[in-house]
């Protein structure tokens, strides 16, 4: 396929899955996510000859006209479409593939220093919203949908929809996925959740009181009372983590 055969198909992929756009003039003179793919093709040619220094500075100079930042030695499918462009971040050894669709804000990023495959490869006809960071050698499976603001962390099969931070799997092969257990979700709400079970657990061993009864403590003395007390709290504050 020649150069002119892939900017009327990247145009055209546009018009597909942007109702905004109206035609093909408008897609050409006012989508900076498109000549931000088209520049990195260029820079992306250079860094392969070993040019390595003037890729560079093609590509800062993309960035300076569409704000984003995608560094020649990523690897891009066909049909990229980055909407709205501003502040996406494509990192050195990225791979993404065909018909992915981008907004803006998004970060395919590293998690270290190290040498390597250190950035994601996200597969053909994935969707990432908005602001959603997707963080080291990972893998985003195939017509998968990456939600507004989430922080992906770990592959994410495909078929999938993650959201959250970090990301956990709500939609598989379009069924939901209910989580009726806090460990299954890896940040700091679902742990606090965790140990106020533990300590509710714990307190109500001590007191000799059964799970989700209110039972009158026979002669209780300052350290039980101090004890139903805390427990009657944590209750409260856990059935209000579950209801979030």
């Amino acid at each position: 396929m020649d150069l002119f055969q892939r900017m009327r198909e990247d145009v055209n992929s546009v018009r597909e899955r942007d109702p905004a756009a109206r035609s093909r003039l408008e897609v050409l003179l006012c989508y900076p996510g498109l000549w931000a793919v088209w520049i990195h093709r260029v820079s992306h040619k250079l860094w392969r000859v070993r040019l390595r220094l003037p890729a560079r500075i093609l590509s800062q100079v993309g960035r300076f006209f569409t704000g984003v930042d995608i560094h020649p030695g990523a690897l891009l499918g066909r049909r990229l479409f980055i909407d709205h462009a501003t502040g996406v971040v494509i990192g050195e050894t990225a791979i993404v593939g065909s018909d992915v669709t981008m907004y803006q804000g998004v970060t395919l990023g590293g998690t270290g220093k190290g040498h390597g495959k250190r950035h994601p490869t996200v597969c053909d006809g994935v969707f990432i919203g908005n602001n959603a960071n997707v963080l080291g050698n990972i893998t985003v499976g195939e017509n998968s949908r990456v939600g507004a603001g989430s922080v992906v962390l770990t592959d994410v099969p495909p078929n999938s929809t993650v959201v959250g931070v970090p990301a956990h799997i709500v939609y598989r092969n379009g069924e939901r996925v209910l989580l009726t257990d806090p460990h299954d979700i890896k940040d700091p709400l679902s742990d606090a959740l965790i140990a106020l079970s533990v300590r509710v657990e714990e307190l109500e061993e001590r007191l000799g009181a059964e799970p989700g009864r209110e039972e009158p403590f026979a002669a209780e003395t300052a350290e039980r009372e101090a004890y139903r007390v805390e427990l009657e709290n944590l209750r409260g504050y856990v059935s209000m983590g579950e209801g979030i």
